[in-house]
């Protein structure tokens, strides 16, 4: 499973980010007394500086091609201007590196670069030799620190998923059971009166036609979840939308001014969207309480055209994480539950203030 904690948008603007900041660096250190004698020279070490910078650009890509660009143009400027590094700043490449691909990997990178460092003792002395080592294992060290904890991150994800698709399972195991023990009462019920009550007869056939749609459509969502059932039995019914009141009741009691807002019959949907729908809203309202600080919370179920939609508005500030991190495990579970019905969710602060959490369920997709 591929990790995506950050978007597109965050990637490009850290690369553009170091990417500007390395040219900078680089063009500093050639303005000043270690930059080359002549105009020509000078001319050809800020291109090589401007080469080395822009790998970063394109090194998440390819970072085994964008570290020997950034190793190549660094020869350049070692010969040009020895002064400012070995090989320019290739140690910052050198980080990304590490941080993108495992050690069998960055380690013979680190290797490659290493090798020539000697050549510091004919140009510069003892202490550029070691300036040089240093700086580059310095940069791998930082970037394996990285990846390392982006792999933690990624691994708590799955995890994170992997027990809720189980809790999932249970859920709709439960939902499909009582739909089976239906069909089986009702079949009973049939057959005993099917010779002297043909009409009741028929309306237990009804029955069992009903209770084996919705019994597919719950299977059809379970099959999705892919989890295996710990054998534990759950405490009771499981809830719907019938029940959100109960829930709103409950918060209330507790502090959070709620207030619920309904449009369409969202209680006729099937089992197994309901209880994904309740439990969505219940996260949302347990996170306002919890991290939010919230003090009033707006819920608003509204179904209409096939697609049920909820919205959780409150007016506490986003759950605090710390950086680096990836987001909560009660967002990671309400979007795995919309996921698995073909739904969307997203969860974010507002600009003027609060929290959001907007899911849309498409019913007929689960149908």
């Amino acid at each position: 499973m591929r990790c995506a904690s950050r978007s597109r948008f965050l990637l490009l603007l850290d690369g553009g980010i170091a990417t500007v900041s390395l040219a900078v660096c680089l063009l500093a250190l050639l303005a000043s007394d270690a930059g080359p004698d002549t105009s020509g020279a000078t001319a050809v070490a800020v291109g090589l500086a401007v080469a080395q910078a822009s790998c970063l650009l394109w090194i998440r890509r390819h970072p085994g091609y964008a570290l020997t660009v950034a190793a190549l143009a660094g020869v350049g400027l070692e010969a040009l201007c020895p002064q400012l590094g070995w090989l320019g700043l290739v140690a910052v490449p050198m980080a990304y590196v590490a941080r993108l691909r495992p050690p069998r990997y960055s380690l013979v990178a680190l290797g490659l670069l290493l090798a020539p460092t000697p050549w510091k003792l004919v140009t510069g002395g003892w202490r550029d030799l070691l300036l040089a080592v240093i700086a580059l294992d310095l940069a791998w060290a930082l970037g394996e620190l990285q990846r390392a904890q982006a792999q933690r991150r990624c691994a708590w994800e799955r995890q994170v998923l992997a027990a809720e698709r189980e809790r999932i399972s249970r859920e709709l195991h439960d939902v499909v059971a009582h739909h089976v023990a239906v069909i089986a009462v009702q079949a009973a019920a049939a057959e005993d009166v099917f010779d002297e009550q043909p009409e009741q007869a028929r309306a237990a056939l009804g029955a069992i036609d009903a209770a084996a749609r919705s019994a597919l459509t719950e299977l059809r969502a379970m099959l999705h979840a892919l989890a295996l059932d710990d054998g534990s039995e759950p405490d009771g019914p499981q809830p719907g939308l019938a029940q959100l009141d109960a829930l709103a009741d409950a918060v209330r009691a507790v502090g959070l001014r709620v207030t619920l807002r309904r449009d369409g019959d969202g209680e006729a949907l099937p089992g197994g969207v309901q209880l994904s729908a309740y439990r969505i809203v219940q996260e949302s309202l347990t996170n306002a309480l919890r991290h939010g600080h919230a003090t009033r919370a707006d819920v608003d179920v509204h179904y209409r055209d096939g697609v049920l939609r909820l919205e959780v508005v409150n007016d506490g500030p986003a759950p605090a994480r710390r950086p680096g991190t990836a987001v909560g495990r009660g967002i990671v579970g309400m979007r795995e539950r919309a996921r698995l019905l073909g739904g969307t969710l997203d969860a974010g602060p507002l600009p003027a203030g609060g929290f959001r959490v907007h899911a849309r369920l498409p019913v007929e997709a689960a149908r």
